[in-house]
């Protein structure tokens, strides 16, 4: 029970961060990529599968694929230009499981998030969109141009 009550309080703490994160953005129209990935929890290292939007150097991650409003709230977010480094294949630290891969951050929050993907094209996709992202919304590349 503790524990429960435990882990409402910290996603509430997390849920009131995140908007600060993706004022703005409109998550809900025309994303970059969006689709299922199965992601592995920070704290319960738990596999959930969620549905992911990238859009504007943002990956929101929401409980289901209804996101149609701004009404329809992330249930995390992570801002790739800023926060991340790099994001590769995992084959080699998940053995037991298909499609893999990692996005390694600079945050305290994360330091290394994982996913499974759905086959081996989708893991492709989501590894080139999201590498393309880093790159474009990078702060040390936006004040070069």
């Amino acid at each position: 029970m503790v524990s429960l009550i435990w882990q409402a309080a910290m996603e509430a703490i997390q849920r009131s961060s995140y908007e600060e994160d993706y004022d703005g953005v409109e998550y809900w129209n025309n994303p970059e990529k969006s689709g299922w990935l199965t992601k592995q929890g920070e704290v319960i290292k738990t596999w959930r599968r969620r549905w992911f939007v990238l859009k504007q150097g943002k990956l929101f991650w929401f409980k289901d694929s209804n996101v149609n409003s701004r009404l329809v709230k992330p249930r995390g977010v992570i801002s790739v230009g800023a926060n991340c480094l790099t994001v590769k294949c995992a084959q080699d630290i998940i053995f037991n499981q298909e499609f893999p891969f990692q996005i390694i951050t600079n945050t305290f929050d994360y330091d290394t998030l994982y996913f499974l993907a759905d086959s081996v094209k989708e893991k492709n996709e989501w590894i080139s969109s999201i590498g393309r992202s880093i790159i474009q919304h990078s702060p040390s590349l936006i004040g070069n141009y």
